[in-house]
């Protein structure tokens, strides 16, 4: 595995607080990406907007103006944790589909592969760019553009199930489970616009629970405790 794509959700990083940031928790994830950039592997970021902004929930917002301050969320989000990431000793740039100022730098495939070949982790924020995605189709896009081996689904939860198991204790996990019966049974492990996006595009993505202690590493080299999403 060379390079890899890693989603992290607003909320996991948010901690027990469950908005802003819990730096202990960044921290954790940041030593964790250290060591696998050590060993040569390219990692690239998305990070969700839910730890400061659910703006789908309101029905007095249009949703185009919701789903930009969504994307600015995740601007956000993606300059803090570089800046931890930073101060554990990696190197990091972030990219975004419109202009931040001096913020961020303008996404293009080529750039990435140039800062990913500098052993920079690179942080895709802004989502799609648009309004109506998801980061979920974000991730999956930015994946299938530069050519990530897989996408890592860091969750609260530790990886797909057949029901919510929050609500339901006999819900099932599935240890592999195909795009296909992601797409028929609704699984909700991402929206279906990115699920249909993996498929048609062979992107295979694995889920596990960001707060397992070391799960990123164990994941990456074979220990791995989650869901795999094959195509």
């Amino acid at each position: 595995m060379q390079r890899i794509l890693l989603k992290l959700s607003g909320e996991a990083l948010a901690g027990e607080k469950k908005t802003g940031f819990d730096e202990e928790t960044v921290r954790k994830v940041a030593l964790q990406v250290r060591e696998l950039t050590d060993d040569g592997i390219q990692v690239g970021i998305v990070i969700g907007g839910g730890n400061f902004w659910r703006g789908r929930t309101s029905e007095n917002i249009d949703r185009t103006k919701a789903d930009q301050i969504g994307m600015l969320a995740t601007v956000m989000n993606c300059i803090y944790v570089s800046e931890i990431f930073r101060s554990v000793g990696m190197m990091t740039s972030i990219l975004t589909p419109f202009e931040c100022g001096s913020f961020t730098k303008l996404f293009s495939k080529d750039r990435a592969n140039k800062y990913f070949e500098k052993g920079q982790v690179v942080f895709f924020a802004g989502g799609t760019g648009h309004p109506y995605f998801s980061t979920d189709t974000g991730v999956v896009l930015r994946a299938i553009e530069v050519d990530a081996d897989v996408i890592l689904l860091a969750k609260s939860i530790d990886g797909v199930y057949d029901d919510d198991p929050g609500r339901n204790p006999a819900a099932k996990k599935y240890d592999e489970v195909t795009i296909d019966e992601v797409i028929a049974k609704n699984l909700q492990v991402v929206d279906m616009t990115a699920s249909i996006l993996a498929r048609d595009n062979k992107m295979p993505m694995w889920v596990f629970g960001l707060n397992e202690e070391n799960s990123i590493v164990n994941t990456v080299k074979g220990n791995f405790n989650g869901t795999r999403i094959t195509v």
